[in-house]
């Protein structure tokens, strides 16, 4: 059909009526009160498009071609007779792309619209004018910035009946800056609503609690509050309907009935998990694993699945299993394809709750400062006896056996560590693959339950003294130590595997530089070209059996590794011959990362020898004590992510053969897709359920999830993202947190994603955060810098090692800072200056 009336359109006609159509259909259908109206259908786009002579060209040649060409005789006399129906009036001609008001992207204001059209030629013109505004440039680049392929693309025409407005405005159903959910944002001016979304005025500002009705914010007296109630309740009414935040744009017309002209969701929204409790008294914190760990992607169904059993197996271990070891433990929350870990126990218990702070001080200072927040929040009293909560606390650590393994540590650090890693070693050696799927399925539930909780506690007990001596150190040592003293302590540490992988890496990349064949084929394919090559066993042969060795070693890592369900490096080596090729090219033996790392080694012994002389008597026999256990076991900060990631490696090789098997027997499309079911989906899979129309559902929000831009740290079940209640900074600065000592200049580099990213030596990193897939980059870097992060934070402790100047914690570096930009970091103040060339 060319057109079709509002009244005949749902939701579901989105391909018909694009997004704005269907909504407003839907809308009606549903008795809200939006003006009448129809839709010129992607029917007649397509025939008009078609007429015009519009295939493939640019975008500026299809918007001139519809623009000047004739709309097709069929769709003018549709247009006039359904125009005529409504009865002539004044009307409203928007635009309403197939790609338009999308759960991920609202494209709210790409495309034309045009207000107070009348008479049948009026009506076409304009209708011809929003079909060529769908490839202005303002939309081309949008669909650029969204990955929406212009392949397909279609438009359709909203003409509704115009509303003689008095007051009109937008109405957020949830506050679109801090994502707080029942908190009605409304924008309000006098006369056309058109005059706000273009920016001609100043509108009046309004914040009303959608439940109660009350009015919690007043900037402006356009509305009064039986305006302001009703204007909130209409929004709750339509949020509930399409079960979703809503962007409504609305009017009240001379006679003051209020009319709904449009309504998109609100897509810059963070999801909230979806155990939340309705009751916002019952106030929950989550913190974000996700940000924690460095890794913005959203995680794979199985590296899901894999966290709600480490949160199952934990649970037991302390004492509290779960009935459902798959479903996960109560602290355990997902939202948006993300591990979030619910920290409301802790934050009101009257003992725990200055231990988020305290943690998140070397940990990821941003959030410390979050928390800080948060326990002045009046929803977050603590709650119960401070005394009886030390006791349980007390009890539960002593329970996993961390403390008692810590001062074993801090006694005797090298027999401990030793005995702790070798019987980590027999542990993970002792793991067999079974041979069907179904068996490999429960050995993998019980890798994941019980392993970690069983050797994750000794593990950290190793890390604890290392901390607990370096802050003791510097409170031993006072005002005596100025900045950036204390953390060259930190540099060249031994027994950390990431720096020890990374030098390995090296060591290949300088034999490779000897052997003609291998420098050849690093300098001459793809990364992607010699992982094929490695695979079939093809590389050159000295490159090919330094890889192996390598691979055996670390090969259980990745990028982004907490997540299982991608694949390990053992599988596809691809980032790390891009890395090795990159290092060839390092020419300056002075500059090399071994050379750097001994260097670094012994500056550290001569700061010890310089800070130990400014004390005297026995504070100089402890601060001496405590610098040796900082060398001794300072490294090992890294130790606990490196083994727990081996046993993921073991999971991860337990369920990929599964997927091979379901995919050779026609239930999933791909060996690989695997990864995109859950525990107790695979289990109905090998019982011969067809999943493959899941897989495919799921692999669209994960699309969909990974151009998301914007993770929050700690999110509240209200929907509230706690940083935005943080006071904004006045000084206009670049200012982070100190993390490795010292000054570099240089050329700045902003990279998101360490895939295939180049570093060229001596260039500043700019990234959101860091894992041990980004550190084959630290090896080329003058400095760091990035979003996330505190002292003891992963890219802290691997820049301190290698001596270059890191600052880290610092708000939308990658946005404040462009690629190319000259700036010089200062890794003991904590600040990134932009500096003229």
């Amino acid at each position: 059909m060319l057109v079709r009336s509002l009244d005949d359109l749902t939701a579901a006609d989105l391909p018909d009526a694009g997004g704005k159509g269907a909504n407003l259909g839907e809308l009606r259908r549903a008795h809200f009160p939006v003006p009448d109206g129809f839709v010129i259908t992607t029917a007649a786009y397509a025939l008009a498009a078609e007429a015009a002579g519009v295939t493939g060209e640019s975008p500026a040649s299809a918007r001139v071609r519809l623009a000047a060409s004739p709309v097709p005789a069929g769709i003018a006399d549709a247009v006039r007779e359904a125009y005529r129906a409504l009865g002539a009036p004044a009307v409203a001609v928007r635009s309403s792309a197939t790609a338009e008001d999308l759960p991920d992207a609202s494209f709210a204001g790409q495309q034309d619209t045009i207000l107070g059209v009348t008479g049948e030629e009026a009506v076409i013109d304009a209708v011809r004018k929003c079909w060529a505004s769908l490839w202005n440039d303002r939309a081309v680049a949008y669909r650029q910035t969204h990955d929406v392929p212009a392949r397909g693309l279609r438009l359709a025409v909203v003409v509704q009946r115009m509303v003689d407005a008095e007051i009109a405005g937008v109405l957020f159903t949830a506050d679109p800056i801090t994502g707080r959910r029942r908190r009605a944002a409304i924008e309000a001016v006098l006369g056309l609503g058109e005059q706000l979304v273009s920016g001609a005025v100043n509108p009046d500002h309004f914040i009303v609690n959608t439940r109660s009705g009350e009015v919690l914010e007043r900037r402006g007296d356009i509305l009064n509050d039986a305006q302001l109630r009703e204007l909130a309740a209409v929004g709750a009414r339509i949020e509930e309907h399409f079960g979703r935040p809503q962007d409504i744009e609305w009017a009240i017309d001379k006679n003051g009935k209020l009319w709904i002209v449009q309504s998109r969701d609100i897509t810059t929204l963070y999801p909230i998990p979806e155990t939340a409790p309705e009751n916002e008294d019952d106030l929950r914190v989550y913190f974000s694993a996700n940000v924690a760990q460095g890794v913005f992607d959203p995680f794979t169904p199985m590296g899901l699945q894999t966290f709600k059993l480490l949160s199952s197996g934990f649970a037991a271990a302390l004492g509290r299993p779960v009935r459902d070891p798959a479903a996960g433990a109560p602290a355990y929350a997902e939202s948006g394809m993300r591990v979030f870990i619910d920290v409301t126990p802790v934050v009101r218990d009257p003992f725990g709750r200055e231990l988020p702070p305290r943690v998140m001080t070397v940990m990821e200072f941003r959030s410390k400062a979050i928390f800080e927040n948060l326990l002045k929040h009046p929803r977050l009293r603590p709650r119960g006896s401070a005394s009886r909560s030390r006791f349980r606390t007390l009890a539960a650590a002593l329970h996993t056996g961390a403390p008692q393994n810590a001062l074993r540590a801090m006694l005797r650090p090298d027999a401990t560590r030793k005995q702790v890693l070798a019987e980590l070693d027999a542990g993970i050696a002792g793991v067999r693959l079974p041979d069907t799927s179904a068996a490999r399925l429960d050995a993998y539930e019980d890798l994941i339950l019980r392993f970690p909780p069983r050797y994750f506690p000794r593990l950290v007990g190793i890390v604890i003294p290392g901390v607990l001596s370096y802050a003791l150190a510097g409170r031993v040592l006072g005002v005596r130590a100025r900045p950036g003293e204390l953390q060259t302590v930190l540099r060249g540490l031994p027994h950390n595997p990431t720096t020890e992988m990374d030098l390995a890496l090296w060591d290949i990349a300088r034999a490779a530089r000897e052997d003609p064949a291998s420098r050849e084929a690093l300098t001459m394919k793809s990364p992607a070209e010699l992982s094929t090559q490695y695979r079939a066993g093809a590389l050159p042969p000295p490159l090919q059996r330094e890889m192996t060795t390598f691979l055996e070693r670390y090969g259980h890592r990745a990028i982004a590794e907490i997540d299982l369900g991608l694949k390990r490096w053992s599988e596809d080596p691809a980032h790390l011959l891009g890395a090795i090729a990159n290092y060839i090219r390092l020419g300056d033996e002075a500059t090399a990362p071994d050379v750097q790392f001994a260097r670094g080694a012994r500056e550290a012994e001569a700061m010890i020898k310089t800070l130990v002389s400014r004390l005297h008597g026995p504070r100089r026999v402890v601060l001496r004590f405590l610098l040796g256990r900082v060398r001794l076991l300072g490294g090992l900060r890294e130790q606990p992510k490196f083994q727990i990631m081996r046993v993921f490696a073991l999971g991860h090789a337990l369920i990929a053969p599964v997927g091979a098997e379901l995919a050779e027997r026609g239930l999933l499309d791909a060996a690989d897709d695997v990864f995109f079911l859950t525990l107790p989906e695979l289990r109905r899979a090998i019982a011969g359920e067809d999943l493959r129309n899941v897989v495919i559902e799921r692999r669209v929000v994960y699309r969909r999830e990974q151009g998301r831009r914007h993770v929050p740290r700690v999110l509240l079940s209200d929907g509230t993202d706690a940083e935005t209640e943080l006071p904004a900074a006045t000084d206009g600065g670049i200012r982070g947190t100190p993390a490795s000592p010292g000054i570099a200049r240089g050329i700045a580099r902003v990279i998101r994603s360490p895939i295939g990213a180049r570093l060229e030596p001596g260039e500043v990193l700019v990234a959101p955060s860091t894992d041990p897939g980004w550190t084959p980059l630290f090896l080329t870097a003058g400095a760091l810098v990035m979003e996330m992060g505190g002292m003891m934070s992963h890219g802290a402790v691997v820049a301190r090692e290698y001596g270059i100047p890191a600052v880290v914690g610092v708000p939308d570096a990658t946005g404040r800072i462009a690629t190319g930009e000259h700036v010089m970091v200062d890794g003991s103040a904590g600040t990134v200056v932009r500096e003229e060339v």
